[in-house]
């Protein structure tokens, strides 16, 4: 799993997001938007501060998700993360 972490991190690094990002406390927060939802495809938000949340889209599949991309909102700037890229 740490190399999952590493990878997000890393991503979300080469879209030019500036703060520090927990690739471990990222993927915590998107795999609670996967809990108990159906097979299907979902944009979601999470929201981490008054001036700071992710807002993605996520394939649900019966064992697991796929991230598809996710835009970091930080302040007046959003940062775009391709997973599929």
């Amino acid at each position: 799993m740490e190399e999952l972490y590493q990878f997000i991190e890393e991503k979300i690094k080469k879209a030019g997001y500036p703060g520090m990002i927990d690739g471990r406390e990222f993927y915590s927060d998107v795999s609670k938007e996967a809990e108990d939802q159906e097979i299907g495809t979902y944009i979601f938000i999470v929201k981490k501060s008054d001036t700071l949340f992710y807002q993605g889209c996520m394939e649900i599949m019966e064992e697991q998700f796929d991230l598809h991309y996710v835009d970091i909102h930080d302040r007046d700037k959003v940062y775009h993360v391709d997973f599929d890229a």
